[in-house]
């Protein structure tokens, strides 16, 4: 009884231990969405997150945009920027992990190896090498920056992910399909990417979220606002010259947080599987 006591205290106390900590870390959420709905004036003057006076004119002056350009303009230029870096990511570096995880050519452990000292190489020493390469080719201030590379297979990360998760499928099938007359690119279309659909979905969403929030990079190679993305129009509402607009941006702050949050929760399941890389389920 006494143990069964001690147990049942144990939980309580680990729930409310989870449950202060979890308060803890969504406090500056719960903030930035209260903070949406005050006065300007409010804003910094008070700690706690529910606003005492609701203004619901903040997400109207935000949804207007900045500089002429609505801010609508702005998630349409995010949205399709992330599609193309997701679709990009997904082809490439699926059809890369499948050469290293499946087939056998020259110089492949070499190749894995260097593609692997990739992942150790800050992005910072690249961009200059970059940036005068893609304005060689006139491409500054466009999305071809950003979107290309990812056709190319440059996200060693994901790269390793899935060659790691192919690794955990049974090579009879590989051999069943060579039987029955399938070549390399029919075992991968046919078996190889419907089982790795986890895989998949977890590259998915790491390059949205990555993309979707990219600041960085987008700064660097668009200087056009009307292609600005959501990162960069929430920049124009603070201006260090003058007053800035804080409830509007953190009212679009939180729309912006939208479709991450819609993303990650209808794939939450797959994600988890991708990342376990666990392989076929029984």
């Amino acid at each position: 009884m006494i143990g069964q006591r001690n147990s049942v205290a144990w939980i309580v106390t680990k729930h409310v231990l989870i449950s202060g900590i979890a308060l803890v870390m969504l406090y500056p959420v719960l903030w930035m969405l209260g903070s949406s709905f005050k006065p300007g004036h409010m804003i910094f003057t008070e700690t706690w997150f529910w606003p005492k006076e609701w203004n619901w004119q903040n997400y109207m002056t935000g949804w207007s945009g900045a500089q002429g350009n609505a801010f609508s303009k702005f998630l349409t230029n995010s949205i399709v920027l992330s599609l193309g870096a997701v679709l990009g990511n997904v082809i490439s570096c699926s059809m890369a992990a499948y050469a290293f995880a499946r087939l056998n050519f020259r110089f492949k452990a070499i190749c894995f190896g260097l593609m692997l000292m990739t992942i150790m190489l800050p992005h910072h020493v690249t961009l200059i090498p970059q940036y005068i390469l893609f304005n060689q080719l006139e491409w500054v201030n466009t999305y071809l920056p950003l979107v290309v590379p990812k056709w190319l297979a440059t996200d060693a990360f994901f790269i390793f992910l899935m060659v790691q998760f192919f690794r955990g499928l049974p090579r009879e099938l590989d051999e069943a399909a060579t039987i029955d007359g399938c070549g390399p690119v029919r075992i991968y279309t046919k078996i190889i990417i419907p089982l790795a659909f986890p895989a998949l979905v977890t590259t998915m969403i790491f390059t949205f979220l990555w993309t979707w929030d990219d600041f960085f990079s987008q700064l660097i190679y668009l200087s056009d606002v009307s292609k600005y993305t959501v990162p960069l129009g929430l920049r124009l509402f603070l201006d260090s010259s003058s007053q800035s607009d804080w409830g509007p941006m953190f009212a679009m702050s939180v729309l912006s947080l939208v479709p991450c949050f819609i993303v990650f929760i209808v794939c939450q399941k797959y994600f988890v599987e991708g990342i376990a890389t666990s392989g076929l389920k029984g």
